[in-house]
């Protein structure tokens, strides 16, 4: 199979190093997210939305440094100072933000996987948000190969979980609607962690296989085998 662009870059092609890292060109420190004082004339919710995007503008800086990191040696190999240099950072700016490098690459995966679900949660299109999950894995191969890797098969496990529980919690209630039944709380989590699991089984074997199968022919036919089948668990709770 042909590999898909990584899509690693998060600001635009001639955007200025400095306004996403806040460091000059020539190497001198500007201000930075974490110790940009607020405007004494801004109102605080102001000041603290600008907080946090500006948080999350470094925050992805560094993922990017980290992402173009991997592409050269394994995680195992890579240091806050080489992140920090690769963005143009000190060591402290990274530490305000992420506890160490492990901390950045499960907000990395997150992040990614939350950009590929987002308005992926109806019925309709939850196929399409499980399709996308493999893709967003895929083209970021050389993280996510590192990742499985490098840290402990619970975190990744975790990782999937987290992911995922949110998308098919919120199919089932949606279905539940549908047919126009109402089902205990603990049965719609029973049905969600099913299902979950499922999936989550399906994608850690196709990670440790090196991602060498169709992913487009797995989550094929992971639809095949889940169509109607949330609709009819919960008729079939409404009978038990």
């Amino acid at each position: 199979r042909t590999s898909k662009p990584v899509r690693i870059c998060f600001t635009p092609e001639n955007t200025d190093r400095s306004e996403v890292t806040g460091f000059s060109p020539e190497g001198r420190r500007e201000s930075c997210a974490e110790d940009v004082p607020p405007n004494e004339s801004e109102a605080p919710e102001s000041s603290d939305a600008r907080r946090s995007e500006m948080s999350q503008v470094t925050k992805r800086a560094l993922e990017q440094s980290l992402k173009n990191l991997l592409l050269k040696k394994p995680l195992t190999k890579i240091t806050v100072n080489d992140i920090a240099e690769d963005c143009g950072i000190n060591r402290m700016t990274f530490y305000y933000h992420f506890k160490d490098i492990y901390d950045l690459v499960e907000w990395s995966c997150l992040e990614d996987a939350n950009r590929a679900l987002a308005g992926k949660k109806t019925y309709s299109t939850w196929t399409e948000g499980l399709l996308q999950i493999f893709e967003v894995v895929y083209e970021n191969k050389p993280f996510i190969m590192n990742a499985y890797r490098c840290i402990s098969r619970e975190q990744i496990e975790n990782f999937l979980f987290q992911l995922t529980s949110d998308l098919i919690m919120g199919v089932v209630k949606e279905q539940e609607q549908a047919v126009n039944t109402t089902i205990p709380d603990k049965d719609k989590r029973f049905i969600a962690d099913f299902y979950k699991y499922s999936f989550v089984g399906i994608m850690l074997d196709w990670i440790k296989q090196g991602m060498k199968e169709d992913y487009e022919e797995i989550a094929r036919m992971i639809a095949i085998t889940l169509h109607g089948g949330i609709a009819n668990s919960i008729r079939n709770f409404t009978k038990a």
